[in-house]
């Protein structure tokens, strides 16, 4: 009798269960907030810009313009309007920010070659900076904050700024060099090695001319001089490799993922981004391409963050404990996407722990308006 009991208490949980335990991990401690929304204008791509982080303080870049419907398959920002480049800054680790506009802070200005638009006119109310030769960075700067930008998707020239008060004002800009690659579009993936030691990950353009294909590039002498190391991955013999997201996890050990047509691909170094060997792909499908944003955690666990631009619209993670041998199920963060245009998250941790993601978002509830969201998150084993 009492085997009979026990089997059927057991049926009964199994039968009870959601039947996509296999699907999604646990997740836990979801919070979401806002970092820019404004009725009647558009927030997006924040990992075209970059993210840093002093302990609580985090200080992200993402783009500002007019919203304007020019239907389901395009961005909807009004290119007859300025699109701005912004920053937002969090003092409490995420919970509320404040925007400020770099050009009309502090002293300096952030902007990229084209007056600060990709997706609009230039703005009226700045100027062009001019190029000054870098004469050194101290990399090891506990306020430091490093960013680059290109002109266009195709390759061209790229720019890098840089503060040492914690993005409050900046270094008038610096041009990478091209490497003979036909130019780059670089956008912020770095990794500080030391004081006048920095490693970047960026896009060239592929044989043919068009995007792309990643390399890496490092200075050793404070950015004066940039110098080629490698390819990482064969050229795409389809579509693009673009928008790298890396992580150090050790003196020699380098894990790199990439932005693909339409999923998310993977490298690992371990003779420090000299060579390369292919990882299994963290994410097999992302509706279209989305890119990438990781973190080694305190713990040594590897976070990687995207957007799924496929329904339901969503913003997921993955981790990892074994250097990228595998990946564990996926983390749906949130789900309640209305539409494709969202994603391109930038991801830092907390002190306590908690992981804080950044991205462009559009849901029913808020409006068409596309917004920089944030969620705040424990995952499983913190």
């Amino acid at each position: 009798m009492k085997t009979v009991v026990i089997f059927s208490l057991l049926f009964s949980f199994f039968l009870i269960q959601p039947r996509n335990l296999g699907a999604q991990a646990v997740q836990k401690d979801l919070k979401h907030t806002k970092v820019y929304y404004e009725k009647g204008m558009f927030g997006g791509w924040p990992a075209n810009f970059g993210i840093w982080n002093w302990g609580n303080e985090i200080l992200v870049g993402f783009a500002k313009g007019n919203y304007k419907d020019l239907g389901p398959e395009r961005h909807n920002i009004d290119r007859e309007k300025p699109e701005l480049h912004l920053l937002a800054r969090s003092l409490d680790g995420g919970e509320t920010w404040k925007v400020e506009d770099p050009c009309k802070t502090g002293k300096g200005s952030l902007m990229v070659p084209n007056h600060g638009s990709y997706h609009g006119i230039e703005r009226s109310d700045v100027k062009p900076e001019k190029l000054v030769v870098c004469k050194g960075i101290n990399f090891k700067n506990p306020n430091l904050a490093f960013t680059l930008r290109m002109t266009n998707v195709d390759g061209g020239e790229s720019r890098f700024w840089y503060s040492y008060n914690r993005g409050h004002s900046w270094k008038r800009p610096s041009k990478l060099p091209d490497f003979n690659k036909v130019g780059t579009a670089a956008r912020t993936d770095y990794i500080v090695d030391g004081k006048k030691e920095c490693t970047l990950f960026l896009t060239a353009p592929k044989s043919d001319g068009k995007e792309g294909r990643v390399i890496c590039v490092k200075t050793t002498d404070g950015g004066k001089h940039w110098n080629f190391v490698s390819w990482i991955g064969p050229e795409p013999a389809e579509g693009y490799a673009i928008m790298p997201a890396s992580a150090r996890l050790s003196p020699n050990e380098v894990l790199v993922t990439i932005r693909r047509n339409t999923h998310i691909s993977a490298y690992f170094s371990d003779d420090n981004c000299r060579s390369w060997s292919r990882r299994i792909n963290p994410v097999e499908d992302t509706g279209e391409g989305n890119p990438p944003a990781m973190i080694r955690l305190k713990d040594g666990r590897i976070c990687l963050v995207y957007g799924s631009r496929k329904k339901p619209f969503s913003i997921c993670a993955k981790i990892s404990n074994d250097k990228g041998l595998s990946w564990s199920n996926v983390y749906t963060l949130r789900n309640d996407g209305s539409g494709r245009d969202m994603g391109y998250p930038r991801i830092v941790q907390r002190p306590d722990g908690k992981i804080v993601v950044v991205y462009y978002f559009q849901d029913e509830k808020t409006g068409p308006e596309r917004y920089i969201g944030c969620t705040i998150w424990t995952p499983q084993g913190v």
